[in-house]
């Protein structure tokens, strides 16, 4: 009788271990870590204070994203791809945490300012993969660099301002300086002074990617100088700079005033209809700086299993990666077939563009 009742409990015993240990597995894993199945390929951005709907650089990250999303019948958020907006410099750290936490498999971050938060994250997390995009990060294995030769690009954007312009008067406006916009500012310099020596460049920094109005004040100041083609590298700030050239051509329809857009195709930044009734558009062109392609075609090749993890990949004119926009109708034919010229000197090493002003 007590050996019966003995072996009674001890079964009883098993049973709640075994019930007990069930529901503690299912409390500590997937959902209390945020961890995802480990069947599906998940990705996600963190963009720079610009924000995705920048209409430039992180835009056409997000683009990108979404693109190699659809592709992979995948759907917005953790399960799939997501974005993490930054409003401040402070939420680079915390957005790349969240998303590591999340579980994604591939964590971009878009911009250069976004290095340092990259570099601390990913040492703390050595199993998590991230790409940094317009910067440099080549001594740890779990973080993949992706540059573009924008001075290349911006070269071409100088031969198309110096070519364009009838007061001889162009303007640059950066958003912060450092390394990456001196390389918009010293080609498109250089892409001037090639084609038109005795043009005159008149460069300002707004010292934030984010600031409109900094941006239309500056572009005030300088249509009002005389300068008729203002390119701008200034992400949100260059939104200014539209503004302040469709504000002066709806006013005056026989003005010239151009605006040359940044990172993505700013044709539709420039559309602007007149006090004459009659549309106009004020984008001269873009140069197109193809971070979506960037974005799109490392998040391929790292669900493939083929992560460049420790290298840097370069994007220039030889990928068409940057260049001219699709939208040229502001241009004549003449000089885009200068532009061509230029392009293909530069692709064949006859001509070195400066990164530096």
């Amino acid at each position: 009788m007590k050996k019966r009742t003995f072996a009674l409990a001890l079964t009883m015993i098993l049973a709640s271990a075994v019930f007990l240990g069930a529901c503690g597995g299912s409390d500590s894993s997937d959902k209390s870590s945020g961890k995802k199945d480990d069947d599906k390929f998940t990705v996600a951005m963190v963009t720079d204070t610009g924000g995705v709907d920048d209409r430039s650089f992180n835009q056409s990250a997000w683009e990108g994203l979404q693109k190699f999303g659809e592709e992979n019948d995948m759907k917005k958020g953790q399960d799939g791809y997501n974005y993490l907006q930054s409003s401040s410099e402070a939420d680079y750290k915390t957005n790349l945490n969240t998303a590591v936490r999340s579980g994604y498999d591939l964590i971009f971050g878009i911009g250069y300012k976004l290095k340092d938060a990259i570099e601390d994250v990913s040492k703390q997390n050595p199993d998590s993969q991230f790409a940094l995009v317009d910067d440099t990060i080549t001594d740890r294995d779990n973080v993949a660099s992706i540059g573009f030769k924008d001075n290349d690009g911006s070269y071409l954007v100088g031969v198309v301002a110096g070519l364009t312009t009838k007061s001889n008067k162009v303007g640059f406006v950066g958003g912060v300086k450092g390394e990456v916009i001196d390389r918009f500012e010293a080609g498109f310099t250089a892409g001037v002074k090639a084609v038109n020596p005795d043009a005159e460049i008149d460069v300002q920094y707004a010292n934030d990617f984010a600031k409109a109005d900094k941006g239309q004040q500056i572009a005030s100041t300088m249509y009002s100088n005389g300068v008729d083609v203002i390119f701008h590298a200034a992400g949100g700030t260059g939104n200014g700079v539209f503004a302040e050239a469709k504000n002066l051509k709806k006013k005056d329809p026989s003005r010239d005033v151009w605006v040359i857009g940044v990172d993505r195709d700013q044709w539709d930044e420039g559309k602007v209809k007149a006090n004459d009734g009659k549309e106009y558009n004020v984008t001269l062109t873009s140069e197109i700086k193809r971070v979506d392609i960037a974005v799109e075609d490392l998040a391929t090749r790292t669900k493939a299993g083929d992560f460049p993890g420790g290298e840097k990949i370069e994007y220039g004119l030889d990928k068409d990666a940057v260049g001219l926009s699709e939208h040229q109708d502001n241009i004549s034919k003449d000089v885009l077939k200068t532009v061509d010229e230029y392009k293909q000197k530069i692709v064949d090493g006859e001509i070195k563009v400066p990164e530096k002003p």
